[in-house]
């Protein structure tokens, strides 16, 4: 097997690649890309066992055959070389070590059998459709912040896609939550979802699928089963496991009758989050909101700091129920506020329920955030 392959477009192939590699993994195979030469195209893949990566790499290429080298390795090499090098590669098969010249640097690097790379996930996938990047990049971002990282909570570790009809319309709902804040994000259904099973998708595999629709603008074609997910990106396939689980009632955590309404400017509102929690380095503090008719007092304590106010007014603010007091952990006001574009809109009931917020101008998006003692 031989083959030479730009700098560039290999580095972009296993940076992708490294990255589903399980850093620290008791199987040395899963250590390793599987290279693959086949009817003149090269492919670079990657699993640790529950995800796993295909890219197809421009090449010219010499002879077929197929072999495993570490990733990292890899990757470092290409990562360091000059940015116009052209890396030649070479491997005699068998258990031979693979060959590598890139002008005048040269390596060889140990290679492992191909027969023994795990399969890739495979199986039926019924259930096809495509969405655009932008459409699926939103619905990552505004919901990612919220999945648990409590692994006993393991259902809880991935976002739960599915779809329901709303007002006779059919969406697609993510939806994730850790206990103390919950994130729904709806996007129109789009064609071909049909009898569609709700489904969540692992931390890990959101994380690599995200990275992945930065470098696109294009369409994203989707498959699933009841078990597995496949994204396909620009000749990248990623393939995941599903999370073996129930994912709880969400709608009943809901608030129904949160009808006192605050409505306050995004900018000045994350803004005076942000300056009244520096007193405290600990950020799982509480901000106090403490509201009158269009007034909101934010503030903050530390017993090794000392206190921070800050007031908003009509200028500002939009509120004209009864007094309320309320405290939310700083980091989890900011990791919603982060993600609405528009005037924020806090939804109380009292001082010690749920509170819903959202984007005043986007329907689309709702979050709820559990209050803290104050």
């Amino acid at each position: 097997m031989k083959f030479k392959a730009e700098r560039s477009a290999l580095l972009k192939a296993l940076a992708h690649v490294q990255s589903v590699v399980e850093k620290r993994n008791t199987i040395p195979i899963l250590a390793n890309v599987l290279i693959t030469v086949e009817a003149g195209q090269l492919s670079l893949a990657a699993t640790d066992m529950e995800i796993a990566l295909v890219e197809g790499v421009a090449a010219t290429t010499a002879g077929e055959g197929t072999t495993t080298a570490p990733a990292m390795t890899l990757y470092e090499i290409a990562r360091k070389l000059p940015e116009s090098a052209e890396i030649e590669f070479e491997h005699a098969g068998g258990e031979a070590q693979l060959s590598l010249r890139a002008g005048r640097y040269s390596t060889s690097l140990m290679t492992l059998s191909a027969d023994d790379f795990p399969a890739m996930l495979a199986g039926t996938l019924p259930h096809h459709f495509s969405l655009s990047a932008l459409a699926l990049r939103g619905l990552i971002d505004r919901t990612r912040f919220a999945i648990s990282s409590e692994e006993t909570r393991y259902y809880l570790n991935g976002i739960y896609l599915h779809v329901l009809e709303r007002e006779g319309v059919r969406v697609l709902r993510a939806v994730a939550t850790d206990g103390h804040r919950l994130a729904r994000v709806e996007e129109p259904a789009p064609e071909g979802l049909g009898a569609m099973p709700g489904v969540i998708i692992p931390r890990k595999t959101v994380n690599e699928l995200r990275k992945l629709l930065d470098e696109t603008s294009g369409e994203v074609s989707v498959a699933l089963s009841d078990t597995r997910i496949q994204f396909q990106v620009d000749g990248i396939t990623l393939t995941s496991k599903l999370i073996d689980g129930t994912f709880p009632e969400y709608e009943r955590v809901i608030p129904r009758d949160n009808d006192k309404i605050l409505r306050v400017g995004k900018k000045d509102f994350a803004e005076a989050v942000d300056r009244v929690a520096a007193i405290s380095f600990d950020r799982a503090r509480p901000v106090k909101l403490s509201l009158a008719r269009d007034l909101l007092v934010l503030s903050a304590s530390s017993p090794e700091q000392g206190t921070a106010t800050e007031e908003l007014d009509a200028e500002h603010v939009k509120y004209e129920s009864g007094p309320l007091e309320i405290g939310f952990q700083a980091r989890y006001l900011t990791d919603i506020t982060d993600q609405i574009a528009g005037d924020v809109e806090l939804c109380f009931a009292d001082g010690a329920s749920p509170t819903i917020i959202r984007d005043a101008a986007d329907t689309s998006a709702l979050y709820v955030l559990m209050p803290m003692r104050v």
